[in-house]
């Protein structure tokens, strides 16, 4: 990783801040190898306006592991070094009676998230690409700053203030930490997302559409895969009006089966293009097992099975014949128990647990520096 913002050399340490260029620094955290970057004076990637220009101070993003996938959400930090006294009579007095950052700095916040935007490749489309924006003040009592309006707008539209002195640095690195703590649901959640997204969301989380199915072992999976088809019993089926809701179905590798851990878990996805019920021994890629044959058994034809690009860990669980879950859930599960979920809290819940560790930086001599609090740096 590099930065371009402190350089060193003999004479000491100096900080590049040049208004007609750009910089970055970019962090990692070793625990699941996440980066997150700070970029100054730029608007990384495809980021643009159809408009105006805009170009905040720092935009930081943090690139998130998501499906398999991953995902950025960008944060403007902008440095707004004028302070609005509080005088008698203006917006500030009263109930928030105490300095605070200028109303046109929190303005310019709105349109920095509102303006900048994401270019999708290929359909064209347009998404907002900041998912929160910040005012850095001059103002040492933090604690007081607290009960500020601007303060408290962060959690409510995730665009507010937060002071910001060599001596009162304390509310910046807790926002930090949580950020970058988030879960890709929660770093969501921040953002002030457009009307009806919940319900939409829901209907996602409640549509039970794929299937997970146990396998008998490594026959039935090579099977299952080059032949694109998969075949369960009908009896373990809730019912069979279920049939009419499954557009996916997904086969779980069990340790019985599976001698190699490696090998264990949901590893294959595919989905549906057409299903019958059958009589067993009507199954003819699978030799069937004595006393089966008459059995009803239910035959999914698979367009392609896919194989996914991180596996679904069993995590002490198992599948005993089946199980239900939404695409949604099935695409950001790493382990089997997120299955079983039932909603969007649920899983955010889940995931906000399951991210713990430290982070650090890497410089460009490939060596780590702890971040867990910078106190002090001294030219020696």
């Amino acid at each position: 990783m590099k930065q371009d913002i402190i350089k060193v050399n003999r004479n000491g340490i100096f900080v590049t801040l040049d208004r007609s260029q750009s910089a970055k620094m970019v962090y990692e955290n070793p625990v699941n190898g996440e980066q997150f970057i700070l970029y100054y004076n730029a608007i990384p990637g495809t980021d643009k306006t159809p408009t105006l220009s805009q170009r905040p101070d720092n935009v930081l993003t943090l690139k998130k592991k998501d499906a398999g996938q991953i995902k950025e959400y960008k944060y403007v930090f902008d440095a707004k070094y004028r302070l609005n006294p509080a005088y008698e009579g203006t917006p500030y007095q009263g109930k928030y009676g105490q300095p605070g950052p200028e109303e046109d700095d929190i303005n310019t916040m709105h349109r920095y998230r509102d303006a900048i935007v994401y270019q999708e490749k290929g359909s064209g489309e347009y998404e907002r690409s900041m998912f929160g924006a910040y005012v850095l003040f001059p103002y040492p009592d933090e604690e007081r700053f607290k009960d500020h309006r601007f303060y408290k707008s962060i959690e409510l539209l995730n665009i507010g203030a937060l002071p910001f002195l060599p001596n009162a640095t304390g509310l910046v690195e807790q926002f930090l930490d949580e950020i970058i703590r988030d879960s890709p649901e929660k770093a969501y959640e921040r953002s002030t997302r457009p009307r009806g997204t919940r319900e939409y969301y829901a209907d996602q989380l409640a549509g039970k559409n794929v299937l997970v199915g146990s396998v008998r072992g490594p026959e039935q999976v090579g099977v299952a895969v080059r032949k694109a088809f998969y075949h369960m019993p009908l009896k373990n089926l809730a019912s069979q009006k279920s049939l009419t809701q499954i557009e996916y179905v997904a086969m779980c590798q069990s340790r019985k089966k599976f001698i190699d851990p490696a090998k264990t878990g949901i590893h294959w996805v595919g989905k549906v293009a057409d299903w019958k019920v059958l009589r067993r021994k009507e199954i003819t890629e699978v030799p069937y097992r004595p006393g089966t044959e008459e059995e009803l058994y239910v035959r999914f034809t698979v367009e392609e099975w896919k194989p996914l690009a991180a596996p679904i860990a069993l995590g002490g669980q198992g599948i005993y014949t089946v199980l239900y879950t939404s695409k949604y859930i099935l695409d950001r599960a790493l382990e089997l128990a997120e299955l079983r979920l039932e909603t969007e809290e649920a899983l955010r819940e889940w995931r906000e647990k399951r991210r713990k560790g430290r982070v650090q930086v890497k410089l460009d001599h490939e060596e780590y520096v702890d971040l867990g609090r910078v106190v002090e740096v001294r030219n020696i």
